[in-house]
């Protein structure tokens, strides 16, 4: 059982996560909001990363069509050219994005679990979504995405509990936390 402490806290975490992660440079506007349906979710591809302890298993699904506005997007955040960039280096930020995402999730977790686990990448078509109810998950929550008014995105969190799962996250005050800047090798 996840209690709704921890669903609050793991919907805080994600929000963040996904703003910090998905802001091209300090002015963007990155807006997340929990959706009820996922039928209006969208996009062909889906990034898919997990987070695993010995309690839970946290599937992160992070959305994507490479689109005009998807592409323009991800070309800033790669400090690129959108016209000389090619679909396997939008494939790369894309999955580059949903590391840092992850990986932000995996760091305010480490706060409150030990021994965690994170995964590479996936790329998977968005019709897997469709099977997310299969897995018989504690916790599933999707979420819209809208970037400086001009780009929509959706992720979604599927979290399966193998054990009881309560935690508390300061949802008081949101820490400011830099990134770095995107490097592929």
């Amino acid at each position: 059982m996840i209690t709704q402490t921890a669903k609050d806290g793991f919907d805080f975490i994600v929000k963040g996560a996904l703003a910090s992660a998905l802001s091209a440079s300090s002015d963007d506007r990155c807006e997340v909001e929990v959706i009820d349906n996922v039928k209006d979710i969208t996009e062909k591809k889906v990034v898919l990363l997990t987070v695993s302890s010995y309690l839970f298993r946290v599937m992160t699904l992070f959305y994507f069509t490479l689109n005009r506005e998807t592409r323009q997007h991800f070309a800033a955040i790669n400090h690129g050219d959108v016209e000389t960039m090619s679909e396997s280096d939008f494939l790369d930020v894309i999955c580059e994005c949903g590391n840092i995402f992850c990986g932000a999730l995996n760091r305010e977790l480490a706060h409150h679990f030990p021994h965690l686990g994170m995964s590479t990448p996936n790329v998977l078509d968005r019709d897997c979504v469709d099977y997310l109810q299969e897995l018989e998950a504690g916790y599933i929550k999707h979420f819209k995405i809208s970037i400086n008014e001009t780009l929509t995105m959706h992720a979604s969190l599927c979290v399966c509990d193998f054990a009881d799962i309560d935690f508390t996250v300061d949802m008081t005050q949101a820490e400011e936390e830099t990134n770095g800047e995107l490097e592929l090798f």
